[in-house]
């Protein structure tokens, strides 16, 4: 059994688990292209099933990423990639995933609170030249 996308105008649209024989016979009315996916492939690695440890044989490393409902098909690359989370994010097709403009924020965010950072397009785009981590803002909880 394989796994495979149903790809319209560079968007998922569907995924299903089939033999490859069922798309001999199999009338598909509906425009797109079925592609293959490998369900335990992440970042352009293979994992182990129900695992995170990288699989000996990497040949199942397919596209990039498994492919999810609305995730995209970049055929220059021939890879599958979640969608876009925010508009100043770029795709990095050699780790097959998007990236923030500014590197996340390493350490405790507020000192006296156990914090965690969250990416805010607004605060990126207002303070475009602002030194500060802008874009990165902290959420935190008491401890």
């Amino acid at each position: 059994m394989g796994h495979y996308a149903k790809v319209n105008q560079g968007k998922v649209v569907k995924v299903i688990v089939a033999e490859a024989s069922f798309f001999n016979n199999f009338v598909d009315d509906s425009p797109g292209t079925w592609l293959q996916t490998s369900y335990n492939t992440r970042g352009g690695i293979h994992y182990e099933a129900n695992s995170n440890n990288a699989s000996e044989d990497q040949s199942k490393a397919l596209r990039g990423n498994y492919a999810g409902i609305g995730y995209e098909h970049d055929s220059s690359v021939d890879a599958f990639f979640q969608p876009q989370p925010f508009s100043s994010w770029t795709k990095n097709t050699s780790s097959f995933s998007y990236e923030a403009p500014i590197t996340h924020p390493s350490g405790d965010a507020t000192g006296s609170y156990t914090g965690s950072y969250s990416w805010s397009e607004s605060t990126y785009i207002a303070d475009s030249g602002n030194p500060k981590t802008e874009g990165w803002i902290t959420s935190s909880m008491p401890i």
